[in-house]
């Protein structure tokens, strides 16, 4: 089995990475017909809470985020028992209803983990 090498940062600007470079993982999923749930999970508790203090990760830096009303941000929670800050987000178009290209909200979370942040 190869050798699995060190997550590296992924970007140019110095001090800043992406959530998904700090992250164990990044993922997002189907939370009924007319919301979203985002997560974000760490590997251990000092990145966790590293991220949490400095990050700014509330409800405004999501629908800046996400370019959506602050209404479509419908939680930011930081689950500390799981290493964990869970996001809801309203569903543009109802899954499964015409025009809905991500039925089970699977490809969501991309622009989060994108997202830079200070480190």
């Amino acid at each position: 089995m190869p050798e699995q090498s060190p997550r590296r940062p992924s970007g140019a600007l110095a001090n800043t990475v992406t959530i998904g470079d700090v992250a164990a993982f990044v993922t997002s999923k189907n939370a009924g017909p007319y919301k979203v749930a985002l997560d974000i999970v760490f590997s251990t508790e000092a990145e966790y809470e590293r991220f949490v203090g400095q990050a700014g990760l509330d409800r405004a830096a999501v629908a800046a985020i996400y370019g959506i009303p602050l209404a479509d941000v419908l939680d930011v929670i930081h689950f500390a028992p799981a290493f964990a800050v869970k996001i809801t987000l309203r569903r543009r178009i109802t899954a499964g209803a015409t025009g809905d290209s991500d039925v089970y909200g699977a490809q969501q979370h991309v622009p989060l983990m994108q997202h830079r942040i200070a480190w």
